[in-house]
């Protein structure tokens, strides 16, 4: 596959669950194989990424976290 576009949501400031609503709302529109880059400030969204990944299907590629930002990378199924 060629290196596609990452689409990037923004879910700064957001309290769970809304980060990984927003995700699932996103992905939704999704082509398989599409990227989707989550940021957020809440700190549960560390569990529920990889939560949501395992029982969702979908790739969590990368979960990092810098200055306060959790970043999540997400390969759509």
């Amino acid at each position: 596959m060629e290196s596609a576009e990452i689409i990037e949501l923004d879910a700064t400031g957001l309290q769970c669950p809304m980060p990984l609503l927003k995700a699932k709302r996103a992905l939704n529109g999704m082509e398989p194989g599409q990227r989707l880059r989550v940021l957020a400030t809440d700190q549960g969204s560390i569990r529920d990424f990889r939560v949501f990944a395992e029982q969702s299907g979908h790739l969590l590629l990368e979960s990092e976290e810098r200055g306060g930002v959790y970043t999540h990378l997400l390969q759509k199924s």
